[in-house]
């Protein structure tokens, strides 16, 4: 069976998300961020996995309570033992098919064996343009 390249979670942002403001708070958008790159990061190796790095976060428009929230993680690069995860937030009403991007970044992850030291990862390869382009962004 081949690794799962994709993850995608969806749910409704709740009243508990949000900050003084009104709007979601970006810390709960980082731990959504954490969570569906992990997600994608063990579908993909299949073992546990942790955050090592998360790089060029950008807050691009704010979640309000009520909206379908999105997360979409990648696969876009993978070392040794280690792979990088392209996460694309999403939101929108959930009465409408119209979604707008919230937020984007990219984390690594390193694969751990069942000891707790770095464990090799399945090489991802690219299969076209979009492919390398990501793996260059990585």
């Amino acid at each position: 069976m081949d690794p799962q390249r994709g993850v995608t979670l969806r749910f409704l942002a709740e009243p508990g998300d949000v900050n003084f403001g009104g709007k979601v708070h970006g810390g709960a958008v980082m731990k959504w961020i954490d969570q569906v790159g992990y997600t994608c990061a063990a579908g993909w190796t299949g073992s546990y996995c942790v955050t090592v790095y998360l790089g060029g976060l950008h807050f691009l428009g704010p979640i309000h309570v009520g909206e379908v929230v999105e997360l979409q993680a990648l696969v876009i690069r993978t070392g040794r033992t280690s792979l990088d995860i392209a996460v694309d937030v999403y939101a929108r009403d959930p009465k409408s098919t119209v979604r707008r991007r919230t937020s984007h970044c990219v984390i690594v992850f390193v694969a751990l064996n069942p000891d707790g030291k770095p464990a090799p990862v399945p090489r991802w390869q690219p299969q076209n343009d979009l492919d390398r382009a990501l793996e260059s962004y990585a």
